[in-house]
C-alpha cells in the first residue's frame, strides 16, 4: 500500500463538476478519491480547501454549505481549510443580459486564499515526508509551480485527479499521472441522505436538475 494524501481545490471541483449537477453535491470526497485512484493508494488524509460562500448570490447557499461541511467533518481523514469568498456588489446588482448563462454570472465571485493554502501545504507535506504519493483535484494552473517543486525537486509523485475532460497542458506537464473524475465516480461516492448516528441530512434542493 502507498501512503497517499489528497488535496482538493473545492472551488474548482464545484464549478467544474457540481454547479450544474446538484444531485452530485452530497459528495463523500474520501470515497471519490479512492474510486479515482488505484486500490494500492492508501488514503491517509484528504485536505479540502474552500471558503464561506456569500448569501448575496444565493441566500440559502451558506446554510447548505454548513450542512455539507458538517458532513465532511464526520470523515476522520478530512481536514477543511478556509479561504475568503469575495463578491463584486456592482455585478450582483446589475441585471445580466438576456441569454447570459448562469455559469457566466458566477464569474462575479472570487475565492481568495485557497490555492495559496493548498500549494503551501502540498510543498510543506512533501518536504516533511508526510506522503508517498499526493493527488490534487484541480484544473487551476496556479498550482503548476508547487506541483513541479514536489515532483522535480523533492522527487515525490503528484497526480492530477482532473475534474475536466482535457486538463491544462501545463498541469499535465508537471504531474506524475492524470486520472479523470467521471460521472460514475460521483454517483457512486454520495453520502447517504441521512448520515447514521447524526442529524445531518442532505439539503432537499440537491436533487437532479431538470429544465
Amino acid at each position: 500500500m502507498t501512503k497517499t494524501t489528497v488535496y482538493i481545490d473545492g472551488f474548482n471541483l464545484y464549478y467544474r463538476l457540481l454547479k450544474r449537477s446538484p444531485e452530485f453535491r452530497w459528495l463523500n470526497i474520501v470515497e471519490l478519491s479512492q474510486r479515482v485512484l488505484k486500490p494500492e493508494n492508501q488514503i491517509e488524509a484528504v485536505n479540502f480547501y474552500t471558503a464561506t460562500v456569500s448569501a448575496k448570490i444565493d441566500q440559502e447557499a451558506p446554510a447548505k454549505q454548513r450542512i455539507y461541511l458538517n458532513a465532511l467533518e464526520t470523515l476522520p481523514q478530512v481536514s477543511i481549510f478556509r479561504g475568503n469568498f469575495l463578491v463584486n456588489d456592482k455585478w450582483v446588482k446589475a441585471k445580466a443580459p438576456e441569454g447570459v448563462p448562469e455559469f457566466v454570472k458566477a464569474s462575479i465571485s472570487e475565492e481568495k486564499g485557497s490555492d495559496v493554502n493548498l500549494a503551501s501545504h502540498l510543498v510543506r507535506d512533501a518536504f516533511q515526508n508526510k506522503f508517498e504519493v499526493a493527488a490534487v483535484i484541480t484544473n487551476d494552473t496556479d498550482l503548476v509551480e508547487p506541483i513541479r517543486i514536489v515532483t522535480q525537486e523533492v522527487g515525490l509523485p503528484v497526480g492530477i485527479l482532473s475534474p475536466v475532460e482535457n486538463p491544462a497542458k501545463s498541469l499535465k506537464n508537471v504531474a506524475s499521472f492524470v486520472r479523470h473524475i467521471r460521472p460514475g465516480h460521483l454517483s457512486a461516492s454520495q453520502f447517504p441522505d441521512e448520515l447514521p448516528g447524526t442529524e445531518i441530512r442532505k439539503p432537499a434542493t440537491w436533487i437532479k436538475f431538470t429544465q
